[in-house]
């Protein structure tokens, strides 16, 4: 039993079963709980998590790590990884030992798995702080990888610093249960208008981890680089990945080191949803391949930023042998369940062989045992069974292109949210900025904060959204530093959209303040907007 006297139970499924999250009723004989979208406050520091969680009981007196604290783990393999990551977080700055044992006690940090706790989901967890004991429960390891996130929270930002600081290191008591929104929750990184490398690919990886994400969706290949190595086509990352927007040095990713990748991102529970974008921004592999053309003449590598003239030749053979063999390559080093086909502004391909090219390009998705994810121009097209289209429309997109993603949800295509003005990443905050797009108007962090994913896109049937994606395009984005300022503090808007849903600017503002500090102890990069009330909380 929690420390406050709470215990909570799900009356129904958790998300993913039927794309709600669960709704908790107190155990009769104790008090009710705040439920998800109508979070009292204040709630003091337990409250201030983002994504804000679904259920937050607070309670008075702290929780104090030690020099004396253990890490305690149940005998299962996934609470032993994340109490080996858990300390591996605590201690550089706080200097303590903190071992990390089977041995079981009523004392120190406890990590519970528990696979009777079927309201907890697949990623839910419950965090309960106690005078003499901190317990980390889920179901699943994942839940666990998330409720460490919750707790280097509440803990104080100095946590982050990478030297031994001076404490005290204080857990406010008290009792979240934490279920996500929606089960599909991503970041997008377009390496293939400027290349990051396989470091910078992990920093951004543990910045989505840190928030909660689950898919690191990565921009592998358009007009100006192609960036993963195809053993059967070569020439891919020799003239493909030669250069980037600007002219600038290119590079891509051995088969080895995108395994790195994959393997990082796994170690923090999130999937890679790899990219290669077909027929249309395919100017790289052009350049590669001359027989790709239809004259038979490679292209000189595009590197401007205009968009929407390349195509594949749909009507020559050898384009689908080709197709054949990226996909399949890319699926065997690929564990997650997700290949997205890209084909969206295909605009030098007719009507006609886009939606020919769309049915073979799927049918080799699955043929290679992958789920298909395309974006919303997939409406052009004929979808498969369980494809999903991912929206990355703004204000500004027309009736019809609405309606037609309306009409793939009625097909039964499940939906990715991402709109351009409010998680595009790529995208100004201020006409001000040098930094950035703004084809879809400017998006200050306000207006990242401002949509609501269940009814951004009206008419839809229930349960249609799967999820939200950020996108992070990098047509003017060549440092890590560049990166961050674009992607700081937006990303926690989208974070919090895709965990949580529904939330209060007013509140939202305040917790992203809080925010700080810890992204100063972390070396991050982040633009400090006039939206937010930085230094007073």
């Amino acid at each position: 039993m929690p420390p406050n006297g709470l215990y909570l139970q799900a009356e129904r499924g958790h998300h993913g079963h039927d794309g709600r999250p669960p709704t908790w009723r107190p155990v009769k004989g104790h008090q009710p709980v705040s439920l998800p979208g109508n979070l009292s406050r204040p709630l003091g520091a337990l409250g201030r998590v983002i994504p804000a969680p679904a259920s937050v009981q607070p309670a008075d007196g702290v929780y104090t790590l030690t020099a004396a604290t253990p890490i305690r783990v149940d005998g299962s393999a996934g609470a032993r990884t994340a109490g080996d990551y858990l300390a591996g977080v605590l201690r550089p700055a706080t200097g303590y030992p903190l071992p990390v044992t089977a041995e079981d006690g009523a004392d120190g940090v406890r990590l519970r798995l528990d696979a009777e706790e079927s309201g907890l989901g697949e990623e839910g967890y419950r965090l309960e702080a106690a005078e003499g004991a901190l317990t980390l429960t889920a179901r699943e390891p994942a839940g666990l990888f998330h409720a460490v996130q919750t707790l280097r929270q509440l803990l104080p930002p100095a946590l982050e610093e990478t030297t031994e600081q001076p404490g005290p290191w204080t857990v406010p008591q008290g009792v979240i249960t934490d279920v996500p929104k929606y089960a599909y929750r991503g970041g997008m990184l377009d390496v293939a208008r400027h290349f990051f490398t396989v470091a910078q690919v992990k920093r951004y990886i543990d910045h989505l981890a840190r928030y909660k994400f689950n898919k690191l969706h990565l921009h592998l290949t358009d007009d100006q680089g192609w960036r993963i190595a195809i053993d059967s086509w070569p020439e891919l990352t020799v003239a493909g990945a030669a250069t980037a927007v600007g002219g600038g040095p290119g590079g891509h990713y051995t088969k080895a080191e995108y395994t790195e990748i994959v393997e990082y991102a796994a170690a923090r529970h999130l999937e890679v949803v790899p990219e290669i974008d077909v027929p249309g921004h395919t100017s790289a592999a052009l350049a590669s391949y001359p027989e790709l053309n239809p004259d038979g003449v490679a292209p000189e590598v595009h590197t401007g930023i205009k968009v929407g003239f390349s195509s594949l030749t749909v009507d020559k053979e050898v384009t689908y042998d080709f197709l054949d063999d990226v996909i399949r390559e890319i699926a065997e080093i690929t564990p997650g369940p997700y290949l997205h086909i890209g084909g969206d502004e295909a605009d030098a391909t007719s009507a006609e062989d886009y939606a020919a090219f769309m049915d073979r390009a799927q049918a080799l998705v699955v043929k290679h045992g992958k789920t298909v994810i395309a974006w919303h121009q997939l409406a052009g097209a004929r979808p498969v069974p369980g494809a999903l289209a991912q929206y990355w429309g703004f204000d500004g997109t027309s009736p019809e292109e609405r309606a037609g993603v309306r009409a793939l949800a009625e097909q039964g295509v499940r939906l990715i949210l991402s709109p351009a003005d409010h998680v595009y990443l790529d995208h100004k905050y201020t006409g001000d900025d040098e930094l950035g797009l703004q084809w879809a108007g400017l998006v200050e962090v306000d207006r990242s904060y401002d949509w609501d994913p269940a009814s951004y896109l009206e008419g839809l049937p229930e349960d249609a959204v799967l999820g939200v994606e950020t996108a992070l395009w990098t047509e003017t984005v060549e440092t890590e530093e560049q990166l961050e300022y674009l992607v700081f503090p937006r990303l926690l808007s989208a974070a919090e959209r895709a965990w949580s849903s529904s939330g209060d600017w007013d509140d939202f503002k305040s917790r992203l303040a809080a925010q700080a500090p810890r992204w100063d102890a972390l070396g991050i990069n982040y633009h400090k907007s006039p939206t937010v009330p930085w230094g007073e909380v």
